[in-house]
């Protein structure tokens, strides 16, 4: 039951619905009818609604006949009225067919004009649409076309302006054309190309710096000379104005030039060419002859780019490496001082561009990059300076040289660099100069010396002696009197060793100018070196001519001269030195100067060689002696070389009546060294004899032989009381042949008796007599006893005779061995 009712219900509803879906067909469009019939489709009872559209369909064509039958004559007439209608059309179809053939014809032009008229309007408008393309587009193609050209005229800054400005404001408004993609691609392309033609000539401008350091050190240095040179004026005039040109003043000139060579300035070339200048002209900056702008513009690019720090590590890297090769010395410097000067010309040339980078950029260069390099330089430099300088041997390239690191050092400290180690090192120098001057006036003196006739100047006029008291300080109111001809007592060596000896103080005086020293120290300088060549070179020199071979007496007797009359100048010289230093020999820590010692040293020394060679000639006239040891004949004269020896002897003293009085005795004795030299001669020459008579070799002796031998001591004693040379008192000079007298009396007289009695009594008569000596000799004429045969018919006698001579010679013996004991 329940089923049945809802089978019922269903019914209903799909009746219901499919009511509803023939209404919609009914009264929608045929296009929509679509998701109408869907529907019906979608459900399960589309064939009852087939049947109820079926019903539907019957129920219209009834209708429809119906109302044709109640219209049929009004729709015959209708047709009536149609097919005569038709008529009318088929002739009004003609009608309008003939006049559209005759529009068509007559139509014809006006269609191909239209569209001509057409292309004309089409072509218009591309033309317009094209026009204002290419005035969107021409702007970015003028700052392209500007770009190549700027790029091909080297502008590379304005070139990169230019490549900003077309990428950021030009470019976006036409980026959909293929050109511009292109443009977009080529603009890295383009600022690399950038980068490496500005580094390119960055490079140009380092490899021209390079060359042209030593142009820029050089006007550098001519600058500081100029300046130095205005101070020194300046300082002997009233002060006007500042001493030194202020660092500001400096740069004024490298501010006017950074306006000029700005990135848009466009000048290229390192170097600017500049013709050399005259000396009396004024010399050009350092500054003038650089252009910077290759640095400034490379500087700005990078910057631009972003690759600022790559372009300092390169650019300080490339400088250390420039600084290197400029602070290496060639090896051939020492030889010349234009070779210092091009290595001094290229290291001031390098600071300056580096000095001048570092005030005109904003972080290129540091201040601790500029000490760094500073630093390493100066070391290098002053090793360079000490192994090169240390092969100088000329004190004038020397000199030079001290001038040139001077101006070298005032230079760079211009441009603030510390240049303290320099003036060190100046100090140095000092001492290797002192060294250079000593061997040049080693040289000097020698020459002096070898060419000096050892014989006091003549002079013949008031003028020559007024020359010759003008170069040497000597004052002596005797000779002043004296008439013309006259002679000084020294040689010509005196004032010229004087003369050498000022020289010597002003050249280490030249040394000491322009090094900041005190003058206390310059004075003890000056000093210092004037004793080392006081003491060691001059000394020296007078040595070597007192030790020479073919030296004569009268040539060392001159050397006492003059070395007397130099020693007396040494407080001349105290006064020249304190002169051109304003130093005062009281003043504490003063050296004094030893030129009193050398000439005491070397007139000593002359002293001592007249005494070596007075004993030498003795010796050789020693030499020429022949006695006949063996002879019994008495001789009446003394030998031949012993009067030459003698008559030797007495024209060499007659030459010592020229010396000096001591200096330290003025009043003392004239010829100590005449009375010195007299006395050695003759205690030589007596001590010589004595050896000569006990010589081995003279193994038998005669009383004849002894009485010859007296005869020449006899001619010894009368030259010694003769005084060869005054002062000596009474029999002072006999007493050198003593010896020689009483052993001799003591074997010719034969007293044996008196002198054994007397021996060891300060009475005794031969007291000077050694038991030794007078052994020695009377085994010699023992010998000679035994052996003689000339007295044999006194045989007796000679028995007698020998025996006492045993007697003698035992006692002897026995004197000796008590005197042993």
């Amino acid at each position: 039951m329940d089923r049945g009712k809802m089978a019922e219900a269903e019914s209903l509803e799909t009746a219901a619905e499919h009511e509803r879906i023939l209404r919609e067909i009914e009264s929608t469009d045929t296009a929509c009818i679509g998701p109408t019939l869907r529907s019906v489709y979608d459900g399960e009872e589309h064939g009852r609604f087939m049947e109820k559209l079926e019903t539907r369909i019957r129920n219209h064509d009834r209708e429809i006949e119906k109302m044709c039958n109640f219209h049929y004559q009004g729709f015959v007439d209708s047709i009536t009225e149609l097919l005569k209608v038709r008529g009318e059309a088929q002739k009004l179809k003609n009608q309008v067919t003939d006049t559209n053939r005759k529009l068509q014809h007559e139509g014809k032009e006006l269609v191909i004009a239209m569209e001509e008229l057409k292309q004309c309007r089409l072509q218009q408008r591309n033309i317009s649409a094209t026009v204002d393309k290419l005035m969107l587009c021409l702007p970015v193609l003028e700052m392209y076309s500007k770009l190549r050209d700027q790029m091909k005229t080297k502008r590379h800054y304005p070139a990169l302006k230019t490549l900003e400005h077309l990428e950021h404001t030009y470019l976006p408004q036409v980026s959909h054309y293929r050109f511009c993609k292109v443009m977009v691609d080529n603009i890295p392309k383009l600022r690399e190309e950038i980068k490496d033609v500005s580094m390119s000539d960055l490079k140009d401008f380092l490899e021209s710096i390079r060359k042209h350091s030593d142009k820029i050190g050089e006007t550098a240095m001519k600058q500081a000379q100029q300046q130095r040179n205005l101070d020194n004026i300046i300082l002997q005039q009233p002060r006007i104005g500042s001493k030194r040109k202020s660092k500001k003043d400096t740069y004024t000139i490298f501010d006017a030039e950074i306006e000029s060579t700005s990135p848009k300035s466009e000048q290229d070339s390192g170097i600017l060419d500049v013709e050399d200048e005259e000396d009396d002209e004024e010399v050009p900056g350092a500054q003038d002859l650089v252009d910077f702008s290759p640095v400034y513009r490379c500087l700005h690019i990078y910057s631009v780019l972003g690759a600022r720090e790559t372009f300092e590590n390169y650019y300080r890297k490339q400088r250390r490496k420039q600084a290197r090769l400029v602070l290496q010395p060639p090896s051939n410097m020492h030889e010349t001082l234009d070779g210092y000067r091009k290595y001094f010309n290229q290291i001031v040339g390098f600071f300056v561009v580096e000095d001048h980078i570092l005030h005109t950029t904003q972080g290129l260069v540091n201040r601790a990059y500029i000490d760094e390099l500073w630093e390493m330089a100066l070391s290098k430099t002053i090793a360079a300076l000490r192994t090169h300088s240390s092969y100088c041997s000329d004190p004038n390239l020397v000199l030079d040289l001290k001038n040139l690191i001077v101006l070298f050092a005032d230079t760079l400290q211009v441009y603030g660099f510390p240049v303290n180690q320099l003036f060190d090192m100046l100090l140095e120098i000092r001492d290797q100069y002192s060294e250079t001057l000593l061997k040049k006036w080693s040289g000097i003196f020698r020459n002096i010396l070898d060419s000096d006739n050892y014989s006091p100047i003549p002079v013949t006029s008031e003028e020559m002696y007024k020359k010759v008291v003008g170069q040497f300080p000597f004052q002596d109111t005797e000779l002043e009197k004296q008439p013309f001809p006259k002679k000084f007592p020294f040689s010509e060596f005196v004032p010229k060793v004087y003369n050498q000896i000022k020289e010597f103080i002003y050249a280490c005086l030249k040394f000491s100018e322009d090094l900041h020293l005190s003058s206390t120290e310059v004075d003890d300088m000056i000093r210092k070196s004037t004793n080392l060549l006081l003491t060691r070179t001059l000394s020296n020199s007078l040595q070597n001519v007192i030790k020479r071979k073919n030296i004569g007496l009268t040539e060392l007797v001159q050397i006492i001269i003059n070395t007397t009359h130099l020693e007396k100048s040494c407080k001349y010289l105290e006064e020249f030195i304190t002169n051109i230093t304003n130093v005062l020999p009281e003043t504490v820590h003063t050296t004094k100067l030893y030129g009193t010692t050398t000439f005491k040293d070397a007139r000593h020394a002359a002293e001592e060689e007249i005494y070596t060679n007075l004993n030498q000639k003795i010796d050789q006239f020693l030499q020429l002696a022949d006695y006949d040891w063996m002879t019994g004949d008495l001789g009446n004269k003394a030998s031949d070389y012993l009067v030459d020896l003698i008559a030797f002897l007495r024209s060499t003293f007659a030459v010592f009546t020229h010396l000096p009085k001591r200096m330290r005795h003025p009043q003392g004795i004239k010829g100590k060294v005449a009375q010195t030299a007299c006395m050695s001669a003759c205690k030589h020459l007596a001590t010589s004899l004595m050896q000569l008579l006990l010589e081995a070799e003279v193994r038998q002796l005669t009383l004849g032989a002894l009485q010859q031998f007296n005869l020449d001591v006899r001619e010894c004693e009368q030259f010694a009381r003769s005084g060869p040379v005054p002062g000596f008192q009474e029999d002072t000079l006999q007493l050198a042949f003593i010896d020689l007298r009483q052993l001799l009396d003591l074997f010719i007289q034969w007293d044996w008796s008196t002198y054994l009695a007397d021996y060891g009594q300060p009475t005794c008569k031969y007291l000077r007599v050694n038991p030794v000596t007078a052994l020695t000799l009377l085994e010699k004429m023992k010998d000679t006893s035994r052996k003689n045969n000339m007295f044999a018919q006194f045989r007796k006698n000679e028995r007698d005779k020998q025996k006492l001579i045993d007697t003698v010679a035992k006692q002897l013996r026995g004197l000796i061995s008590s005197h042993h004991s």
